[in-house]
């Protein structure tokens, strides 16, 4: 698995990628000194998993994740444990506090290649495909941040220049476009019901005629949502109706 490590700190950065010569699963592809240096590397080396610290100067971990379409696995490095327990709600893989201690480590390499094997069966997945519902995004409002995947989250609803974005009972809000998401989803999955509205068509829960030749759609979250006289026949082929 290639890996980026991501810290300000050179001597964190030699530390662990000392430590990480234990591991001959991960092969560490490079080291970022910083944000903006990390997301040039992301996408240069297509890292599957980041060693990230949080507390960077200028730019935290957290901008980072919010900068990425494409989230990799994430293993925080800090040496402040607030973060990890207030910064975020955890779907984060794991978090190190340093100094990095050898068995915490072990520990993360052996969670990491748990989910590994659960998920992708060591097959690459096509990066420069649309995200899917297995793919996982990071979701930051304010101080709260959340790793979420795709299935879970069964609505984007259109709020001026932020997107409402609908999963278990959060509805954290988002900088972004729906326009922006249309190009990045798998429409097979994700469906744009009308002007301020896109569902998670696994989420359907019921439908009904509406006015004007549309339909309204309720969502197993007991969201009712219209879907646009426009969109309503796409809808329904795309439904078998």
């Amino acid at each position: 698995m290639k890996a980026l490590i991501v810290d300000d700190e050179r001597l964190a950065r030699k530390e662990l990628m000392s430590l990480l010569s234990d591991y001959t699963q991960i092969e560490v592809v490079g080291e970022a000194v910083n944000v903006d240096d990390a997301y040039q590397k992301i996408k240069e080396l297509q890292p599957e998993l980041l060693f990230l610290d949080i507390q960077m100067p200028e730019k935290t971990g957290f901008d980072l994740l919010e900068m990425l379409e494409d989230v990799p696995q994430v293993i925080f490095t800090t040496a402040y444990d607030e973060y990890a327990i207030k910064a975020f709600e955890v779907n984060a893989l794991d978090y190190l506090l340093k100094p990095v201690q050898p068995e915490r480590l072990k520990e993360s390499i052996h969670k990491l290649t748990s989910v590994r094997e659960k998920e992708e069966e060591g097959v690459e997945r096509d990066k420069t495909a649309k995200l899917g519902p297995n793919d996982q995004v990071f979701v930051k409002d304010g101080d709260k941040c959340w790793f979420v995947r795709l299935s879970k989250i069964r609505l984007f609803e259109s709020d001026g220049n932020y997107i409402k974005v609908y999963f278990d009972n959060q509805k954290p809000m988002i900088h972004k476009s729906l326009n922006a998401l249309d190009e990045r989803l798998d429409d097979k999955v994700f469906f744009r019901a009308n002007r301020k509205h896109m569902i998670n068509l696994n989420w359907v829960d019921n439908i009904e005629p509406w006015f004007n030749g549309g339909l309204m759609v309720t969502l197993q979250g007991g969201e009712k949502v219209e879907v646009s006289r426009r969109q309503a026949t796409k809808f329904k082929d795309m439904m078998s109706l």
